[in-house]
């Protein structure tokens, strides 16, 4: 269903809706004085070429962060989002995009900390080449494990700060992925029941990606937020992503009227037919 490799799929609609509600998350966190821990449960490779082989084969970004590049009536949480890729890409050029790992250390402050968890081990290397680019700042600041995040989680949180925002966006190319979704975030939120917890998942035809938003709502937690993005009706052959969706624990309390400004202009701008489509619900405390 999905290719492991991220670069197949990097910039496209589903790392849209995932960094742009990131962002979102950790300007927030960044708002308080205290400092706080960004767990990636899966970081993959923190940047990827645009131009190279494999986001190439596909061209995926295209119909992602290619069709608002150039957006010139963004909303703000946008126009936020879009002033982290255009500094990556200061000639003009769409070349690099940023993974999740790269969105995190623009937002975070010095005395913030990163863990970054990785398994592939190609991935992992060239995710420490490009932490290694920071020189004393990767050093002091973010840590590198080539292990399971979801086993790592455990030894994280609750964090010396007590506060953290914890990012699980597995592949979801093994349907197990699923339930270790929400055995972690269960573990997790009898550890730390005041973390923030992210979870990205794909719109595809598989029972289990229908019903884990509606498994994550009965965990019983007082206050989440999901939302999801359709760009185009499923496929025919049952194969390939049409939408994905972010279901956030503890989010802050701005997220919800962020995106009801933003969600209607990015569904318009992605559309690939007219199955397009967001939803937002929630529980508030």
């Amino acid at each position: 269903m999905f290719s492991y490799r991220h670069g197949f799929h990097a910039g496209n609609h589903a790392d849209l809706l995932k960094h742009m509600v990131l962002l979102q998350i950790l300007k927030y966190q960044s708002e308080k004085p205290a400092a706080y821990w960004f767990i990636d449960l899966h970081a993959g490779a923190g940047l990827y070429d645009l131009t190279g082989a494999w986001a190439q084969k596909r061209g995926e970004f295209e119909e992602g962060i290619g069709a608002i590049w150039d957006a010139t009536d963004a909303p703000p949480m946008v126009a936020e989002y879009l002033e982290v890729i255009h500094a990556l890409n200061p000639d003009g050029k769409l070349q690099v995009y940023p993974g999740s790992p790269w969105i995190a250390l623009q937002a975070c402050r010095d005395a913030d900390r990163l863990r970054l968890f990785e398994m592939h081990p190609s991935e992992v290397h060239v995710l420490r080449q490009n932490i290694d680019q920071l020189g004393s700042r990767s050093a002091r600041q973010v840590a590198v494990y080539e292990s399971d995040g979801f086993a790592g989680l455990r030894a994280h949180v609750p964090p010396p700060t007590r506060r953290a925002v914890v990012l699980i966006d597995p592949s979801y190319e093994d349907k197990k992925d699923y339930r270790r979704v929400l055995d972690t975030i269960r573990d997790a939120l009898v550890r730390f029941a005041t973390g923030c917890y992210v979870v990205w998942y794909p719109q595809v035809q598989r029972r289990e990606s229908h019903e884990l938003a509606r498994s994550l709502e009965r965990l019983g937690v007082a206050d989440w937020l999901h939302v999801s993005l359709t760009v185009r009706k499923p496929p025919e052959d049952g194969l390939g992503l049409h939408g994905s969706g972010m279901f956030i624990i503890n989010p802050p309390w701005t997220l919800r009227k962020s995106l009801a400004a933003t969600m209607p202009w990015l569904a318009d701008r992605l559309a690939q037919d007219d199955r397009a489509g967001w939803r937002m619900t929630s529980a508030a405390k």
